[in-house]
């Protein structure tokens, strides 16, 4: 019996090691700039509003201006075109935005940007980027900021009589797209 038992604990160990030695296969669903959420809910109106991007990190580079170029058009992110929902319409900078799913660009400029709501969705990037889809253009200032933000950063503001806005931080840069919600008048809630 030791003479069976001794050589298949040889052959168990022998295929042990050899599987612990395999190295492991890349995550292919890894990505270098990870999705990332903002989301807020206006209770009184009951309005959902999500924004899903692709979160890029600075990550040494000179970012608006030269990474992203001025006065082009821009996906707000990385890999897919950023993408806003809001389950109510909603007023986006004083504009009336029907509810529904966009396509989110951008074209920073230094001193401001225009953002663009865009029917065209599933794009990657902003190669496919048509004008003739565009459901909202509007323009809002930028501000430079002392500190420097690391990875792309979308969210929402503190709820304040019925309004809020979508703020925009990268590198020294920050953007604030106002938004107001339609219906019942609210103080503050989250």
């Amino acid at each position: 019996m030791k003479k069976i038992l001794i050589p298949l604990l040889v052959i168990f160990t022998a295929i042990s090691c050899n599987q612990q030695e395999q190295p492991q296969e890349p995550d292919p669903v890894r990505r270098k700039s990870p999705i990332a959420i903002a989301s807020i809910t206006h209770q009184p109106t009951n309005t959902y509003i999500k924004i899903v991007y692709g979160q890029p990190y600075k990550r040494g580079r000179q970012i608006f201006g030269d990474l992203e170029p001025y006065g082009e058009v821009w996906r707000t992110g990385a890999n897919e075109a950023t993408e806003l929902t809001t389950t109510k319409d909603i007023m986006f900078n004083n504009q009336r935005l029907e509810a529904g799913t966009y396509a989110l660009f951008t074209i920073p400029r230094k001193d401001k940007w225009t953002i663009i709501l865009n029917d065209s969705l599933g794009q990657w990037g902003a190669f496919d980027y048509n004008k003739k889809y565009d459901r909202l253009r509007t323009d809002v200032p930028a501000e430079s900021e002392d500190q420097v933000t690391e990875a792309l950063t979308l969210q929402f503001s503190k709820i304040t009589n019925g309004s809020s806005s979508i703020v925009l931080r990268w590198d020294t840069t920050k953007v604030e797209i106002p938004i107001s919600f339609i219906g019942q008048d609210t103080t503050e809630s989250f």
